[in-house]
């Protein structure tokens, strides 16, 4: 199958997900994971429709994108390190990875700089694994009264990654738990965060069920990588 028949069968899964969850298949948004895979191959995809694309990181994204044309909208879905936050200012429509009040404070003072007012998702870990970034659950209300005094970041929503395993209960109490945090996160503000970054290409119908609206699927669209 190409690359445009895999994301259209992604984008049937989504749809009949969103539709047993009581909710409008338009509701999710797929970002089509394309870090590891050329410009040329990534390239292939924009021009056949595919115009939100996601990368991890930096390097990576800043000698790609510029080689690439048309409209699509590039999204920062790996761990962001505060020294790299210009070039991700610089590249990306939404950031999905914040987890430190430093590195929000940095992308507020990069997207300052070229008066843009850059758009971010906070990452919570939601799986309790050490070896995951996010900011823990009870220290969210924190991280999220900090980002809201920031003039030039929006935030829209959150993000989390659920555990490898094949033991479903974990995996939708990590994508519940997110959305749980959310609806108490809206009413403590007084706000609308509306995005819940949840599910791979391994997961994500189990994700649009506990109210995902983007899923992260790269080889599930591209194939799978070769990683050097």
């Amino acid at each position: 199958m190409t690359i445009i028949e895999n994301y259209h069968a992604v984008r049937e899964k989504a749809a009949a997900a969103a539709v047993k969850s009581g909710r409008e298949p338009e509701s999710v948004r797929i970002v089509a994971v394309s870090k590891t895979f050329p410009a040329p191959i990534v390239q292939e995809a924009i021009d056949q429709g595919i115009l939100l694309l996601g990368e991890n990181k930096i390097q990576e994204a800043k000698n790609k994108i510029p080689l690439l044309t048309g409209e699509a909208a590039f999204h920062m879905i790996g761990h962001l390190q505060s020294n790299k936050a210009r070039e991700a200012v610089e590249l990306f429509d939404l950031i999905h990875s914040i987890d430190k009040q430093s590195t929000a404070d940095k992308i507020n003072r990069e997207a300052e700089k070229i008066d843009k007012i850059q758009k971010i998702l906070i990452q919570v870990n939601t799986s309790g694994e050490t070896a995951k970034s996010g900011v823990a659950p009870d220290q969210l209300t924190d991280l999220v009264r900090e980002v809201l005094t920031l003039k030039n970041i929006r935030l829209e929503g959150f993000m989390t990654m659920a555990p490898f395993t094949t033991d479903e209960k974990p995996v939708r109490h990590a994508f519940s738990e997110t959305r749980r945090l959310m609806a108490e996160t809206n009413e403590t503000f007084g706000i609308s965060l509306k995005e819940l970054s949840m599910g791979m290409s391994g997961d994500f119908e189990k994700a649009i069920e506990e109210g995902a609206t983007l899923i992260r699927v790269g080889s599930l669209i591209f194939g799978e990588r070769t990683y050097i």
